[in-house]
């Protein structure tokens, strides 16, 4: 295979991405014309807000400062995040609090559920910082809010999870519960696991839990997400496509990643959105049941969409 180009049965051949400058050499760039939001004054956001303050919750949508949280709340969805709001590792591009955690709150679960149950929901995303200082890593506190939002709703469940890296037993934890979806994000190429998610993480314990959860569960489906825009190359992406196959994901979400402050890993490219079309038909070429590829795409967003049958572009 030529050095220029690469291709699947798809019969897809993308260009190599340009690598980029190393991090310290990059100067703050404008956003581009295609991640400028616009959001009409009204629709039902506020009172998502409110239901969610009222009941104490925190969402992924406000801590990871996501830029489709005004449109899903218009939507009256959200992705709420439970055990806290403090995370136990550095990633450098997340902007969720880092520092001494709380202990849990035993009433979370019925709280989440009745968010849910107010607000409707058709398919629920329960999402969590990572927890090292658990001993399960938060595995039973995400079973209990997913067995009380069943109880409570008749909406499909998907739990974003953490890697529970050395918790023995966690993942188990969490599938008695059966989602339907089992999402956990790669984030990005292993040549950049350590800069992006940090010491801790191990791109392989990622692969390996995907395809733990779907042996333990076949009927869940699994997914995974990917950010660009970090410095990886398209050869890059390309095997961790492979890889997330081989190990038994059923979906997959591509998206632009945007620093969410000055101390966050900076952007090294803003890929545009006909790239982003090109690799998500390369994804879907070679074999993800469902694909969702564009720059404000996020792991949880229309994820209903992505749990149901047939093919997002």
């Amino acid at each position: 295979m030529s050095d220029d180009s690469r291709s699947f049965a798809s019969g897809v051949a993308l260009p190599i991405l340009e690598v980029p400058q190393p991090f310290a050499a990059r100067q703050p760039r404008r956003l581009p014309p295609w991640l400028r939001q616009n959001l009409a004054p009204g629709g039902g956001h506020a009172e998502t807000a409110h239901l969610i303050s009222e009941l104490g919750l925190e969402t992924v949508c406000s801590s990871a400062k996501c830029p489709n949280r005004l449109e899903c709340w218009s939507q009256r969805t959200a992705t709420f995040m439970i055990l806290g709001n403090v995370c136990t590792r550095p990633c450098g591009f997340c902007s969720v609090p880092k520092g001494k955690t709380e202990e849990l709150e035993a009433d979370e679960p019925q709280r989440v559920a009745e968010a849910a149950r107010r607000l409707g929901l058709a398919h629920v995303v329960i999402t969590s910082v990572t927890r090292d200082d658990l001993p399960d890593g938060g595995a039973d506190h995400f079973r209990r809010t997913v067995d009380a939002v069943r109880a409570a709703t008749s909406a499909t469940v998907e739990v974003l999870v953490p890697d529970f890296i050395g918790k023995d037993g966690a993942l188990e934890l969490v599938m008695q519960s059966r989602p339907d979806v089992f999402n956990h994000n790669t984030e990005t190429v292993p040549r950049l696991y350590r800069t992006v998610r940090g010491r801790k993480s191990v791109y392989a314990w990622t692969l390996q839990l995907l395809a733990d959860a779907k042996r333990l569960v076949p009927t869940t489906r699994t997914k995974s997400g990917l950010m660009l825009g970090l410095g990886e190359t398209r050869d890059e992406l390309l095997d961790v496509f492979a890889d997330l196959l081989e190990h038994g994901v059923d979906c997959l979400t591509l998206g632009q990643y945007l620093q969410p402050t000055a101390d966050s890993l900076p952007v090294e490219r803003y890929v545009h959105p006909d790239e982003f079309e090109e690799l998500g038909t390369l994804a879907r070429g070679i074999g993800f049941r469902r694909v969702a590829s564009g720059p404000l795409v996020r792991s949880s967003y229309h994820a209903r969409e992505m749990a149901e049958d047939g093919r997002v572009a």
